[in-house]
């Protein structure tokens, strides 16, 4: 009997060890951009490569106009408690017409875990292109909110099409540019990666790791922070900061261990060249000001 209480506790350690893994913070790493390119003609090219020099308004600072909520129990199009919307001017991510019942396990697990997540997707999808965003966190995080999610959305690229999305699939299967806000003490970067359903190659070798963290600086507060993701299709996809490239990687893929990317898989191609582009609400109110788009020619730049 001791034996087998003894093993017990040792399989509950093991598992409560994965659980914690999984939720870790990002690993740090280094930005690498190339030897033969310089980060002033990066910079050049990211803003005059462009098809049109024009900028699009993915949001009209208005309304909702040419997005489509998928709140997670709930049909593509139904905007569940009204949890995408526009205030003054801004595009709001609020929980406040949520039922106490919303902020547990959607799961059927005994846990007060906060699984209601939440995408709102852009009408059209875009291969080439330089994405301009403003954004800013705002109150308290839900109650039950994952530890993680604390000041933390994001912008999902090269994503699935959300009609392919399951009813209860928390995520869909994209690249994930996480925009992130520090606490009070301690540093957190913003413009992190995160892979659901996907991997990337970075320094020449495919890049397993669900999350991996940029080398920005930490914004706290509710101040408004500017960011911009240059992607090239499959060729490469940068995060920039103030002028900098934070993170960098090459063509992101889908992962075909991943039971949600199997079924995207055609011909055995794993390579995302385009997608659609979603906002996230994953437990922290957020508000966004600007959402603006150039497309970017397809000629290589590396």
């Amino acid at each position: 009997m001791i034996k087998f209480m003894l093993l017990t506790i040792i399989f509950a350690s093991f598992v409560a060890s994965v659980d914690a893994q999984e939720c870790a913070a990002p690993e740090p790493r280094e930005v690498f951009v190339g030897t033969k390119t310089s980060v002033e003609a990066l910079e050049r090219s990211k803003n005059d490569d462009s098809e049109t020099g024009e900028w699009i308004q993915l949001f009209n600072g208005k309304d909702l106009t040419g997005w489509t909520p998928k709140i997670r129990g709930h049909e593509l199009g139904v905007n569940y408690g009204e949890t995408f919307r526009v205030q003054d001017g801004l595009l709001t991510v609020s929980y406040d017409q949520y039922k106490p019942e919303d902020f547990l396990s959607m799961d059927g697990k005994n846990r007060k875990d906060w699984e209601k997540f939440g995408h709102l997707f852009y009408k059209d999808t875009f291969s080439h292109y330089l994405l301009r965003v403003e954004y800013r966190f705002t109150g308290d995080q839900v109650e039950n909110g994952p530890g993680w999610a604390f000041r933390n959305n994001g912008l999902m690229l090269h994503g699935q099409d959300p009609a392919k999305m399951g009813v209860n699939q928390k995520f869909p299967v994209s690249i994930e540019v996480q925009l992130l806000g520090a606490g009070e003490t301690g540093e957190r970067s913003t413009l992190n990666l995160c892979t659901p359903g996907t991997n990337v190659v970075m320094d020449g070798k495919l890049f397993k790791r669900h999350c991996t963290s940029s080398n920005s600086p930490s914004f706290r507060g509710d101040q408004w922070v500017t960011v911009e993701i240059e992607v090239r299709g499959n060729e490469v996809i940068r995060h920039w900061v103030d002028g900098k490239v934070v993170l960098e990687y090459t063509k992101p893929q889908l992962d075909d261990r991943d039971a949600e990317a199997r079924p995207l898989i055609v011909d055995g191609n794993l390579m995302l060249e385009s997608g659609t582009i979603s906002l996230q609400s994953e437990s922290h109110p957020t508000q966004f000001r600007k959402i603006e788009l150039k497309k970017l020619s397809d000629k290589t730049t590396r």
